[in-house]
């Protein structure tokens, strides 16, 4: 019973198919666990999303947005020549990591440094979506805007 049929939302709430879709990805239990990764709250509106990427190259890893995804992605390059392991623990397969982003949630820049990938996100939201007072009768509460800047 770990299973939501999510049609009915689909059938009835116009624009909503995108929380939804996040909703069903949410529960799939075949999440990629490789590469390893840390999502840092660095400020409040600032993020970082920290990658292992052990054995990799910074030619071999692409970075890319597309509206609201961010995708990082690992081609390894193969060996020119044969070798024969004792104990192999290193994974250096490809990988696709997919993130979804929030509204307003811009990529600033990448580091790639001694196999750790640094992502730097910013939240920017326009002025025009800030909240604002609003003034009754043509006046401002100052006293409203004082305690307000205090706090």
């Amino acid at each position: 019973m770990r299973t939501f049929d999510l049609t009915p939302l689909y059938r009835s709430a116009i624009g909503f198919d995108r929380l939804a879709q996040m909703l069903n990805d949410a529960h799939r239990s075949d999440q990629p666990s490789y590469p390893p990764y840390n999502i840092e709250l660095v400020s409040e509106d600032q993020y970082r999303i920290v990658m292992a990427l052990a054995g990799f190259d910074r030619s071999e890893i692409d970075i890319t947005t597309e509206r609201d995804s961010l995708v990082v992605v690992g081609r390894k390059q193969k060996d020119s020549q044969e070798k024969t392991y004792l104990h192999r623990g290193i994974a250096f397969r490809d990988f696709e990591q997919r993130f979804q982003l929030a509204n307003h949630v811009k990529v600033n820049g990448a580091s790639f440094s001694n196999g750790v990938l640094t992502i730097e996100l910013q939240r920017e939201v326009p002025e025009a979506l800030k909240p604002r007072k609003i003034a009754i009768d043509g006046v401002v509460n100052h006293t409203a805007l004082e305690q307000q800047a205090a706090a």
